[in-house]
């Protein structure tokens, strides 16, 4: 997830993006710290100035390459008990796909499509590194 604001109180926006074949964006990367490769979906710390949803799309764009018509909101929950942080999670669709414009910190990060149902069953089996991930798929296939 993208990190330029360091700030352990700064609100993060996480999101699904899905395709018109069901397809959701997952990225991998290999965090070494915490013992290998994991998934996790676009997202990112918000930057000064910018809403939860900005921050969605912005962090889309630069992960994903992807830009969408179309975002519902799917809740914002705590980070931690012991922050004020909260992570707002968004559905996205009708999507354009681009051109990942990534970070160096961000440069091995893989884009890959999973079918919706693939990727709850990678985030049950413990494959994604962050909670919100999977909280947020789970919210876009209970609504679907």
């Amino acid at each position: 997830m993208g990190d330029r604001n360091n700030s352990p109180t700064a609100d993060a926006s996480v999101v699904v993006a899905i395709d018109t074949e069901g397809l959701v964006a997952v990225l991998s990367a290999n965090f070494r710290r915490h013992g290998g490769e994991y998934l996790f979906l676009p997202g990112g710390r918000r930057e000064p100035g910018e809403s939860p949803e900005e921050c969605a799309r912005r962090e889309l764009a630069e992960e994903a390459g992807v830009t969408a018509r179309t975002w519902r909101a799917l809740g914002a929950y705590a980070m931690t008990l012991g922050s004020t942080a909260r992570v707002h999670l968004y559905e996205a669709r009708d999507l354009t796909l681009g051109q990942q414009s990534l970070t160096p910190s961000e440069a091995d990060f893989k884009l890959s499509w999973w079918p919706l149902a693939d990727a709850i069953g990678a985030a049950a089996d413990g494959q994604f590194l962050l909670p919100a991930g999977p909280l947020a798929l789970m919210l876009a296939e209970r609504s679907r």
